[in-house]
């Protein structure tokens, strides 16, 4: 028996990466699977890419899950705070959604509404201290998909002092699995298929969680809904502060023992579908020819590095385990 592990909301899509690498993972035993409107039903009938997976989905409530090691709380924003409060201190929890990451109440209320639950340690180990930090906790905020990407885009420059921390600009692209499994129209694939549309434009709720965790002061987020089931791509535009830095070099030094974030050689430029299924995130930067800006473009699977393998990172921390057991630093093509 290896080190139980249960996964609430695992009929999602972020749930049902959790599973596939739970269930692959040398030191973990997928032990329960919990649902809401599937309770009941076998865990491969709602993820056929999980033939064999012997489980059936169970009721999402605290008994259900106490008797793990370890809970993935795969869950909708604003669900997981009641949830995790109900499970024994001695369960240590790793939470995908938004409900322990914001440092803020104001800005929890202003992007969320509700109670401020509190925040929990921020699961991105790549940055300065959060790996230990992540290896003492009990209780870890993953990242969200969006922040993940822009957050090791910007944060060592802005660390560096190569960029300023005000006027960060970011167009980012997202698969429609970024959107949840919920039956919406405007994810239909009639809708979706060659279309490209912005949405959440100004307001979209990761922008006080990226300037958070890169000590930036202003951003302006545009995400655009791109016609590709999973992946992010975000181009992050900052101004310089005129030390010459080259940025390239930067992210190339902060990441230079980083198994899952690569700096790309000079003249490749990071794409989405050399990530997917990985748990890597691609870079690359270079400087505006005419605005003197510096670009950074990133590239990562927002199930991957974005949400689920980000959580057994996390979680192989949290257990004492190597931190790339279970994970691939390479995607599948084509």
């Amino acid at each position: 028996m290896g080190i139980r592990v249960a996964v609430a909301g695992a009929s999602g899509y972020a749930g049902g990466e959790l599973l596939r690498l739970v269930a692959g993972h040398p030191e973990l035993d997928l032990v329960t699977a919990t649902a809401h409107r599937q309770v009941g039903v076998p865990v491969a009938a709602v993820h056929p890419q999980l033939v064999g997976l012997d489980l059936v989905f169970a009721a999402t409530d605290p008994a259900t899950l106490a008797d793990a090691d370890l809970v993935f709380l795969a869950l909708p924003h604003g669900e997981s705070a009641a949830l995790a409060a109900a499970l024994p201190a001695s369960v240590r929890v790793v939470d995908l959604g938004a409900d322990h990451r914001l440092r803020d109440a104001a800005a929890w209320s202003r992007y969320y509404g509700g109670e401020h639950a509190g925040a929990w340690t921020y699961g991105l180990p790549e940055l300065p201290g959060q790996r230990a930090a992540i290896a003492g906790a009990t209780r870890v905020a993953n990242t969200g998909c969006y922040a993940a990407a822009i957050t090791l885009a910007l944060a060592p420059l802005i660390a560096a002092g190569a960029v300023a921390p005000a006027d960060v600009v970011v167009v980012a692209a997202s698969g429609t699995s970024g959107a949840g499994r919920a039956a919406k129209a405007h994810l239909l694939g009639s809708e979706v298929m060659g279309d490209l549309s912005p949405y959440k434009v100004g307001t979209h709720q990761h922008v006080p969680e990226i300037k958070q965790a890169t000590g930036a002061t202003s951003l302006s987020l545009t995400p655009v809904l791109a016609p590709m089931p999973r992946g992010i791509l975000a181009t992050v535009t900052a101004a310089p502060t005129g030390t010459g830095v080259d940025p390239a070099a930067v992210l190339a030094q902060a990441y230079a023992d980083e198994p899952f974030v690569h700096v790309l050689p000079e003249g490749r430029w990071p794409h989405t579908a050399a990530t997917l299924g990985a748990n890597s995130c691609h870079l690359q930067a270079a400087v505006d020819a005419d605005s003197g800006r510096v670009i950074v473009v990133s590239a990562l699977d927002n199930l991957g590095k974005g949400a689920a393998g980000q959580a057994v990172q996390n979680a192989n921390l949290m257990l004492g385990l190597p931190e790339t057991t279970g994970l691939s630093v390479w995607g599948t093509a084509p």
